[in-house]
């Protein structure tokens, strides 16, 4: 659910990410983050990118925030699945249910903030994301590291929630000057791997 151009998961996992790596600064984050705004769900997209403004002007401590936020968003977005949708899931082949994870991290990165989209692709395991819209890489000046960490940890969670283990990587970053953001997905050969009863499994890595 989004409001003011931004979804309450991202609000949400923004405020824990900054409450668990940078506890601190919580008091000052909630000037824009406020508990009032939380609850209510009435935060919309200017305060929340004056919050990421400030944090981003936190050096190292700004990449540690936003990959716990992206955590917790992967983490919340699958436990906002219905329950019959999540034993579906897992149901699936691996390579199906890979895809099928990837398309909840698209749907994870179109409810985070008016205007974000995702395309994916997956091929044997490895694949990439571009994302556009990335409500964390609208830098006036190019930075030298990339910022879009956030979607890199909430991705690599939604995969792993559905035993898909693997990394995903940011490979090129629009805060950096990069036209899209961009993700590297490699799965680990344990998810890979079809199950003992995966017939079906076995059958879609061979086509």
């Amino acid at each position: 659910m989004r409001d003011g151009g931004i979804g309450r998961v991202l609000v949400a996992a923004l405020h824990q990410g900054i409450a668990d790596r940078l506890p601190s600064r919580l008091e000052f984050y909630e000037s824009w983050l406020t508990p009032e705004g939380l609850r209510n769900g009435t935060i919309g997209l200017a305060p929340v990118i004056a919050a990421l403004s400030f944090l981003r002007t936190e050096g190292e401590p700004y990449h540690h925030v936003t990959r716990r936020a992206g955590e917790y968003a992967g983490q919340w977005t699958v436990e906002g699945l219905s329950p019959a949708r999540r034993r579906l899931l897992n149901l699936l082949p691996r390579p199906l249910r890979a895809r099928a994870a990837l398309r909840i991290c698209r749907d994870l990165v179109r409810a985070s903030c008016a205007g974000g989209r995702a395309r994916s692709r997956l091929r044997r395991g490895t694949g990439e994301v571009a994302v556009r819209g990335s409500i964390f890489c609208g830098v006036r000046e190019p930075s030298e590291q990339a910022l879009c960490g956030f979607y890199a940890a909430a991705m690599a969670r939604v995969l792993a929630s559905f035993d898909l283990p693997g990394s995903v990587h940011v490979s090129a970053c629009r805060g950096m000057g990069q036209r899209v953001c961009r993700f590297n997905v490699a799965l680990s050969p344990r998810a890979l791997a079809p199950a003992p009863s995966d017939s079906e499994g076995r059958a879609s890595e061979g086509t």
